[in-house]
């Protein structure tokens, strides 16, 4: 008989954690607290990673991101959590547990799920806004318009929402450009608006931006002088990581602004046994937020866990009476 033995066995975790950011290794440093055997699989591509620093992180506002993933990696190591540089591909249940196939190490089975796999930036078509993306390209007044204040700002319209973006910037300095590039037509309050800030409004296309090194950005549009700006603002679109939530039955939620895995405000989604933290399940969602969402998901997990455990050890003590 054939037993195979060069067969490497599975292993068996209480939870898989997919994704090694804030909300996951969050999550998995909860679980670990309360003794849970983790596994965190992490394809080492972090969101923010081109960002110089990340923001309102309470006593380390700036720190560089991959420094603040490495510190909260040797945290999670230290209470056990195993970390894997990998990808997870595929999910199904298997009875009452999830198998998990890796891309380059095989496949893990855990008794619970969470996702804290993020998002993806689905950034405008235009040259040049993503070679500049998170430096001087950006989104986000809380996670950079610190560091562009007082400068010139131009913001790249593209719905109505870049009105809000627009006036959100001009809080950082009185030099605001709104080019309404492919958002629909000003309405007569958002014009009021705009002009009682005064911030310009220039009503043409944007062709292109271009890198100009400590010179700022040249926003380079169709039929019009090209306009020099220190920065530029963009709306993506944002869209949950979640392949493996819909192999697993997950239907994804629409939002104006993309689409992410809903969850209740412990991270549990409708797939019994997953659980969802950080820009999967809130696509607004800053460093500190992501970090309470997974250690809330982790707690959540944790509680889930101990309930099945004593219901177990009821029975089995039913059994031997």
């Amino acid at each position: 008989m054939n037993t195979n033995t060069d067969r490497p066995a599975i292993a068996h975790y209480d939870v898989a954690v997919i994704g090694g950011g804030a909300a996951g290794l969050s999550a998995a440093t909860a679980l670990a607290r309360s003794r849970r055997s983790v596994l965190v699989v992490d394809a080492g591509e972090p969101r923010n990673a081109p960002a110089a620093g990340a923001h309102n992180v309470l006593g380390h506002d700036g720190i560089p991101p991959l420094d603040l993933l490495a510190a909260g990696r040797k945290e999670a190591v230290g209470y056990g959590v195993e970390i894997r540089v990998d990808t997870a591909a595929a999910a199904r249940r298997d009875g009452d547990v999830f198998e998990v196939g890796l891309e380059e190490s095989g496949t893990v089975r855990a008794r619970r799920l969470v996702l804290a796999s993020g998002l993806v930036d689905e950034l405008p078509e235009l040259p040049g806004v993503r070679e500049m993306w998170g430096t001087k390209v950006l989104h986000c007044p809380y996670c950079h318009g610190w560091e562009v204040r007082d400068q010139r700002i131009g913001v790249i319209g593209s719905s109505p929402m870049s009105v809000h973006q627009a006036l959100l910037f001009r809080q950082l300095t009185d030099d605001v450009t709104l080019f309404t590039h492919t958002m629909p037509e000003l309405d007569a309050d958002s014009v009021e608006q705009l002009a009682a800030r005064q911030i310009r409004v220039v009503d043409v296309a944007v062709a292109s931006l271009r890198d100009e090194g400590a010179k700022g950005v040249t926003v380079v549009l169709d039929g019009a002088s090209d306009a020099e700006q220190d920065a530029v603002v963009v709306a993506p679109r944002f869209y949950a990581r979640a392949d493996l939530y819909r192999q697993l039955g997950g239907t994804m939620t629409d939002h104006p602004l993309g689409a992410f895995i809903d969850a209740d405000p412990m991270g549990k989604t409708e797939v019994p046994g997953v659980w969802a933290a950080g820009n999967a399940s809130d696509l607004s969602a800053m460093v500190m937020v992501a970090s309470g969402a997974g250690v809330m998901a982790g707690a959540a997990v944790n509680a889930d866990l101990v309930a099945e455990d004593v219901a177990a050890a009821v029975r089995d003590r039913s059994e031997q009476r």
